[in-house]
């Protein structure tokens, strides 16, 4: 039986790479777009270094890869988030983190629809972050992640008749390295562990899992919707 194809976003690392990872184990072939390869490329992975950052680059990728084979599930998961107070918010920054975070799903998607709508169905999932509710310091990267969940919300509408449904994922405090990079200990990072009300971090498996949900071909009555996997942290701190 052939593999359903799905383009995953920022797979080499983090967050990425354990959707990737569960996405192989659920029987699809895997387009991983990233700058740099992973430490392993798995069966049923291939990989594309690509600037997603630049939209020409972006865009000539995915035209590219619509045109070698169908590929109906799209995850956005490449991010960046640049940690500054308002103060010292730069024009550069806000360029930069609003064409990977906002810019690139458009044109991935994009490129993606015909194949979708040829095809009678296909799955989105973005993903977004709990820091589009508000942090400090967040202000670029908090923004755009409120962006994508608009976005989310409206390409749910515009697809719905098509058959293609339109989710995200929003993670709170992950174990990862850019966790670790952009909360370090004596910088926020026990406080956020000790404020989160399952009273741990979350694991990137775990994001991974409500990724999978959202692509299974029976999740189709399910649009448009953003799922907090966070602990608990967006609905309150732990008392």
């Amino acid at each position: 039986m052939t593999r359903p194809a799905v383009l995953v976003t920022g797979g080499s690392r983090g967050i990425g790479r354990a959707i990737v990872t569960r996405l192989v184990d659920d029987g699809y072939e895997v387009i991983n777009f990233s700058r740099r390869p992973p430490a392993d490329l798995l069966p049923h992975e291939s990989f594309t270094s690509v600037d997603l950052a630049e939209p020409d680059a972006a865009r000539h990728a995915v035209q590219a890869l619509a045109a070698d084979r169908l590929v109906t599930r799209l995850v956005n998961n490449a991010g960046m988030a640049e940690i500054a107070p308002i103060e010292s918010v730069g024009l550069e920054a806000i360029h930069r983190t609003v064409a990977l975070n906002l810019t690139a799903p458009i044109i991935l998607l994009q490129g993606l629809l015909p194949a979708m709508r040829a095809a009678g169905e296909g799955r989105v999932v973005n993903i977004g972050s709990r820091a589009a509710l508000g942090k400090p310091g967040r202000t670029v990267y908090g923004a755009t992640k409120a962006g994508l969940a608009g976005m989310t919300r409206t390409w749910a509408l515009e697809l719905a008749r098509d058959g293609i449904t339109v989710n995200a994922v929003a993670p709170g405090p992950i174990a990862t390295e850019l966790f670790d990079a952009t909360n370090p200990v004596g910088g926020g990072m026990v406080d956020i562990r000790s404020r989160v009300p399952v009273g741990r971090l979350g694991r990137p498996e775990e994001v991974a899992h409500a990724v999978a949900m959202f692509l299974d071909a029976r999740a189709g009555f399910i649009t448009g919707q953003i799922l907090y996997v966070c602990g608990g942290v967006s609905v309150g701190p732990a008392e």
